[in-house]
């Protein structure tokens, strides 16, 4: 992928009505600010009930929003990343169905994972309960299948039924959309929920040595199809450093909570101290269509995190604060949510509505290693949409806003979208960032990065106490810094 900043967006959320139209508006609108785009789930149907996660034909695009003649096009014009859903498929699905209807007399029979495929003589409670789950409750749902009564494996809700995917069928169905995709020109995927794709008695069934082993012989078919892998992981530090080693691309879903921690606190100890050590091979972001993670920051059994359990726990509830508690109606209980430990909330108003906090907040994003990638509602410095949140009572919703094309136009003429897309082609097309990344030895209070190649640079100062921002660079466009 280039080294310049994607988009992360729905197709039917950014203005657009189809595939055809965000080509559009990628070549216009928002013209120089995006060298690659990872649209959001866009196959049949876009509306279940996990907003496209659960699909029933993973090889369809939703007609609503085109057909794969019009990825192939849009990918002429940009990079493309695609979600592979390799832990599970809608129980709508034709192959779900068919095993409803006939069970193990069903072709796709072999397909899913059942209690008894990893359980065959039956469980002990302590098995079942090492089983890591991101929501409470077990990872069973009882289904009828045949006529006759079984525990079908479902992660994460009802209607993603997972797949086995070293059976015939699971290793088919992965192949088929891997065929797709390449025809479609989609150079790179996003592993959605790959942690959970093995199950083995015994272990927690995330992320085991197993897993390791899938997500490499899926990279290595990926790779010989031109498609790079990233993995999308949340989990504890030191885990992500480990999960970097052995795969092409992961997130470091750990900045977005480190950089709320360095502009509420006023000290960029943390996040240099992670900066040190952060995997290279990432793609950062501050917002996604998910929530603010906080277990990539947190301890775990008894291991020190990256920020002390007290401060976080302040983080947490200053997020709350600064968006006026809105948030605390649409995370954990408060609202469906497929998870516990995020924090759903516009990054925006996670910092109080402040401007120049955001920009710092962005620019921090941008000088750090990794290719950055920036989420429509992001894109936009956008407040939380408290009258979706209403609507469906889906906690993510509420960072998940779907914008009229004259909203956006309006958005793009405000003070803070022209600034942060002079920042953002700054970092796509300044040469300095194809150099050598530098975090300069400052004290606890100012952060100061540098990249250099050759004899061009560009920096970042941010003296936290003063509550202000420099960023020079060598020549580029006719100037020498940013005016933000």
């Amino acid at each position: 992928m280039k080294n310049q900043i994607q988009l992360i967006t729905y197709v039917d959320r950014i203005g657009c009505k189809n595939v055809s139209e965000l080509k559009d508006l990628l070549n216009n609108e928002l013209n120089g600010l995006f060298g690659g785009v990872h649209i959001l789930p866009f196959y049949y149907p876009i509306d279940g009930k996990d907003a496209g996660f659960d699909p029933i034909d993973h090889t369809i695009v939703d007609p609503r929003l085109g057909d794969w003649n019009d990825v192939k096009s849009l990918s002429e014009s940009v990079e493309i990343m695609a979600d592979l859903i390799v832990n599970h498929l809608s129980a709508k699905s034709p192959e779900f169905q068919d095993y409803i209807q006939k069970g193990e007399g069903s072709e796709h029979a072999s397909m899913f994972l059942t209690y008894e495929k990893v359980f065959p003589g039956g469980a002990t409670e302590q098995e079942l309960i090492s089983i890591y789950r991101p929501r409470p409750g077990f990872s069973f749902t009882p289904m009828k299948i045949n006529g006759k009564k079984k525990l079908i494996w479902t992660t994460f809700t009802t209607n993603q039924i997972d797949i086995d995917v070293y059976s015939k069928g699971g290793e088919g169905y992965l192949n088929k959309i891997l065929n797709t995709f390449e025809k479609a020109g989609v150079t790179m995927i996003r592993l959605d929920a790959a942690g959970y794709a093995i199950k083995k008695r015994g272990t927690t069934c995330f992320m085991i040595e197993e897993t390791f082993e899938f997500i490499a012989d899926l990279a290595t078919k990926a790779k010989e199809k031109g498609i790079e892998v990233l993995v999308e992981i949340h989990s504890f530090y030191q885990t992500q450093i480990e999960i970097a080693k052995r795969v092409g691309y992961v997130y470091d879903f750990a900045l977005p909570v480190l950089v709320l921690d360095t502009l509420y606190n006023r000290t960029a100890s943390n996040l240099k101290k992670w900066l040190k050590i952060s995997p290279r091979n990432a793609f950062t972001v501050l917002d996604t269509h998910d929530g603010i993670g906080i277990v990539d920051v947190a301890s775990e059994d008894g291991k020190p995190g990256l920020i002390d359990d007290d401060t976080l726990n302040e983080i947490v509830n200053e997020m709350h604060r600064r968006n006026e508690d809105k948030s605390l109606k649409s995370t954990g209980a408060a609202a469906s949510n497929l998870d516990l430990y995020q924090v759903n909330c516009t990054y925006f108003e996670a910092l109080g509505k402040d401007e120049l906090s955001y920009l710092m907040a962005r620019a921090i994003q941008f000088f750090v290693p990794g290719i950055p990638q920036v989420y429509y509602v992001g894109l936009f410095g956008d407040e939380n949409d408290m009258e979706l949140l209403a609507k469906t009572n889906v906690g993510r919703d509420i960072n998940r806003h779907y914008y009229t094309k004259e909203e956006i136009n309006e958005k793009l003429e405000t003070s803070l979208v022209k600034k942060l897309s002079d920042m953002m082609k700054l970092r796509n097309n300044h040469p300095a960032f194809h150099g050598t990344f530098q975090l300069l030895e400052t004290t606890d209070s100012v952060l100061k990065i540098n990249w250099q190649n050759g004899s061009v640079f560009a920096s970042l100062n941010i003296d936290l106490s003063a509550n202000t921002m420099n960023i020079e660079f060598s020549e580029w466009n006719g100037s020498t810094k940013l005016t933000l």
